[in-house]
């Protein structure tokens, strides 16, 4: 495999606006609408799945979002890469059970396996940017190095 891929500001940027649209799904999809008091005593184990669910993945979201919004700081000079290397890590989360995810209905259950989709990918992106030394200059850096080496010559 090759060097991972370093994070930068476009990068950033389009993820988070990425997470925020499926926040807003995954808010309207979960909403307490009534949707619990409307639902028949024998229907609790599915209740409980859908409580479950809605917990795990508004909280998922909300990691993923916290993480995007640390990069943003770090872009903007708001946070030191010691700090975001500190404090700007993004939390494991387990994937849905599938016993319980099986009784969502159909655009539920595949709103919960986008962002566990989604959170994966964030997750490969912090990994990747933690393998990097922070003595390694960024890509951005080597390539300017490179360019200025080249204009020297």
């Amino acid at each position: 495999m090759g060097k991972p891929a370093s994070i930068n500001p476009r990068i950033i940027e389009g993820l988070y606006c990425e997470a925020l649209v499926l926040s807003d799904d995954v808010r309207n999809a979960f909403a307490l609408s009534g949707r619990l008091d409307a639902a028949g005593a024998e229907e609790d184990e599915a209740r409980i799945a859908w409580s479950c669910e809605a917990l795990r993945t508004t909280t998922r979201m909300m990691h993923a979002v916290a993480w995007l919004l640390n990069h943003r700081a770090y872009f903007s000079g708001d946070l030191s890469e010691f700090q975001l290397r500190r404090y700007g890590k993004l939390a494991d989360f387990p994937e849905s059970e599938q016993s319980r995810l099986a009784l969502l209905n159909g655009p539920t259950r595949e709103l919960v396996t986008a962002t566990e989709r989604f959170h994966a990918r964030l997750k490969r992106l912090d990994h990747g940017w933690r393998e990097r030394s922070p003595d390694e200059p960024s890509a951005i850096a080597a390539l300017r190095e490179r360019l200025g080496q080249q204009l020297r010559t």
